[in-house]
């Protein structure tokens, strides 16, 4: 799902939000982003405008938090957590749980962790360092 077409990636997030919308039939990957979209209802207006929003740049200086970057680490983290992988991201996200008890919030504070494996991976172009990744997730202050 996430190659490197960005505009590929983000017009999947516009024609699922129209097929939900409109009701109609969704694949299971549709369906996982239905859901995550109905979570961000701030995203509603941008996902209803393709034409304004497609080539749109999020960058720290504009201070915008990038919908689509939030939305698809949203995507990955219910991966790891259907898969266990990396092993064990499942049981941390359980224990996060039993002190926070909303889905959304742990996955917010998860992202954390996800946004800070991905940048060093990026940075020192290696692979993301799972064991960093999971030491992150277990370092995370309680609410």
């Amino acid at each position: 799902m996430f190659g490197n077409d960005r505009n590929e990636l983000r017009r999947l997030f516009f024609n699922t939000w129209h097929k939900a919308q409109q009701r109609e039939p969704l694949e299971p990957l549709e369906g996982l982003i239905a859901e995550i979209i109905k979570l961000h209802p701030e995203y509603h207006a941008l996902l209803a405008d393709e034409q304004a929003n497609l080539d749109k740049d999020y960058t720290p200086e504009i201070g915008q938090t990038n919908p689509f970057l939030h939305m698809a680490m949203h995507i990955s983290l219910q991966e790891q957590l259907q898969t266990d992988r990396p092993a064990g991201v499942r049981a941390l996200y359980q224990q996060r749980m039993l002190k926070q008890a909303d889905p959304h919030e742990v996955e917010h504070d998860m992202m954390e962790c996800l946004g800070q494996m991905i940048w060093r991976a990026q940075r020192d172009n290696r692979p993301p360092d799972e064991n960093n990744y999971l030491q992150c997730l277990r370092d995370l202050s309680p609410r």
